[in-house]
């Protein structure tokens, strides 16, 4: 006679159990990957913000009560030894305005002619009072690297104005 053993598992029960929480561990290692990658992109966009806000506040305060024409065109370097995966890099230039005068010097007009003159005149100093300022920070890693950048303007509010009794 010969009794049968209930409580002991098939190969066949044992393979599918190993199948199901192989899957799911899968599953859950593939869903980690995914979160701890895009964890590392939002920190890494939250310190290139934060950067580009503490290099624009820097350039604001070294030019601060300086003549535009101090601001270089270019310039770049690195945040250091705390940040070497991180650069940043400057450019300037003069703020154009359209010239409005030519659309007043065709009427042949004496007050119309006035006007134009004193346009081209305020468009000048309009282009010598603001420049644009552009800043690009520049992360750099193994992949491909990640960049954001802000244009903004200084304005010289003391230059004065060209025309008779304009004050600054």
């Amino acid at each position: 006679m010969r009794l049968k053993n209930t409580k002991a598992f098939t190969l066949i029960e044992v393979v599918l159990a190993m199948m199901i929480m192989a899957s799911g561990l899968f599953i859950l290692a593939t869903s980690w990957g995914g979160t701890y990658g895009r964890l590392r992109k939002t920190q890494i966009q939250v310190q290139l913000a934060s950067l580009l806000e503490r290099k624009i506040v820097e350039i604001e305060r070294e030019y601060k009560n300086k003549s535009l024409d101090s601001i270089p065109e270019e310039k770049e370097d690195n945040f250091g030894e705390d940040l070497p995966e991180y650069s940043w890099k400057m450019t300037s230039q003069k703020l154009e305005f359209p010239n409005l005068a030519s659309v007043l010097e065709s009427q042949q007009d004496g007050v119309k002619t006035d006007l134009a003159s004193l346009m081209k005149l305020f468009t000048e100093h309009l282009s010598k009072s603001v420049k644009e300022i552009k800043i690009e920070i520049t992360y750099k890693d193994k992949r491909k690297p990640m960049t954001v950048d802000i244009v903004f303007y200084m304005i010289d509010y003391d230059r004065p104005l060209p025309i008779p009794g304009g004050a600054g």
